[in-house]
């Protein structure tokens, strides 16, 4: 599953303040793994949310900023790179949500998404609308986007920079993810930071 989301990041301007804001150059973006987090989130018996992430995350995108519908985006999560922070030594549950029971990373190494279509729908927001591929099953998935700023040039790198929120919610069933629905939510939200640099 390396891909996911973060997927999110691309989804930005036809308008003039869009085309503004994202004032870097045409080209190929890569996920930078320094500033890239996807986190997972899912209901637990009504009580809470539980959270995990995954940390293992590459996405590359096709921007075009003087007409943002017109870029493009995939992204790709390793499944096995799943942390849920579980502080018992009674089990490996990282291992219990990478293994069949949930995930089966085994057998589906990754997962991906692929954009085929970016909608603007604000100054600085989008919907990016594409295929995710989860243990061999695709379906087609939205990506609520937030463009939040770029720089060009980050102080830091002295390279462009671009940076994208992002959020997804999926139906875990429909990826054949049914252990233990009920009390545990089908939905799964996904959130998505990441900051995009040139490809090298």
């Amino acid at each position: 599953m390396r891909t996911m989301l973060i997927p999110a990041a691309i989804v930005f301007m036809t308008g003039s303040a869009f085309a503004q804001a994202i004032d870097v150059p045409a080209g190929t973006y890569v996920s930078d793994p320094l500033h890239t987090n996807v986190l997972w989130k899912v209901d637990h018996f009504g009580l809470s949310t539980y959270i995990g992430r995954f940390t293992d995350i590459s996405a590359t995108l096709e921007l075009d900023p003087a007409d943002v519908t017109q870029s493009s985006l995939t992204a790709t999560i390793d499944p096995a790179s799943v942390d849920t922070n579980y502080p018992a030594d009674d089990k490996d549950f990282d291992a219990e949500i990478a293994s069949d029971m949930f995930l089966n990373a085994a057998a589906f190494p990754e997962a991906t998404f692929v954009s085929t279509q970016i909608e603007v729908t604000g100054d600085n927001t989008g919907v990016v609308t594409g295929d995710l591929t989860l243990l061999g099953q695709t379906h087609e998935e939205t990506i609520d986007v937030t463009f939040n700023t770029a720089l060009n040039p980050h102080p830091m790198t002295e390279q462009p920079a671009i940076g994208f929120s992002g959020t997804m919610t999926i139906d875990r069933t429909k990826y054949g993810i049914e252990e233990l629905v009920g009390p545990v939510g089908s939905e799964v939200t996904l959130e998505i930071e990441t900051e995009f640099v040139p490809q090298s």
